[in-house]
């Protein structure tokens, strides 16, 4: 199991990550953009979306840092733009851990299957601590 730092972004993302990656000296990072999601017809995506960043990692010295542009329309406030991603492939570990977190917080997606994860979801806790939670490595 790991935490992992998940930074967001306003649209620069793509940017940050090239940045990073030219810092640390990372592998060249995968970019997956909004636009490369399998559509929904209920929630039809912007053109002004298309091209930003959905998700990207880079390994700086041995830790996983992800990144993702927020999604227009969507809040964003500088200082506010992390959260700890919980990333495992114990089923039962993520739930407990969601469960518990999620006790006087407030859930923004219930844990369940997305086209990236067999389990995903998020919320704040009760301190306002954001988290994600992945059942999985969380590569692209």
């Amino acid at each position: 199991m790991a935490v992992d730092a998940y930074l967001n972004f306003n649209g620069n993302c793509r940017e940050a990550v090239e940045f990073y990656a030219q810092v640390f000296g990372t592998e060249e990072p995968k970019l997956m953009t909004f636009g490369e999601v399998p559509p929904n017809p209920e929630y039809p995506l912007p053109e002004e979306a298309k091209n930003l960043i959905m998700h990207t990692r880079l390994n700086i010295f041995g830790s996983n840092v992800m990144f993702s542009d927020t999604f227009p329309g969507m809040p964003f406030t500088v200082g506010n733009n992390i959260s700890l991603a919980i990333v495992t492939d114990d089923k039962d570990a993520l739930q407990s851990a969601f469960d518990k977190l999620k006790e006087g917080g407030k859930v923004g997606m219930e844990l369940q299957e997305t086209f990236w994860s067999k389990a995903y979801g998020s919320l704040s806790d009760k301190f306002g601590v954001e988290w994600q939670f992945n059942l999985g490595t969380g590569e692209l």
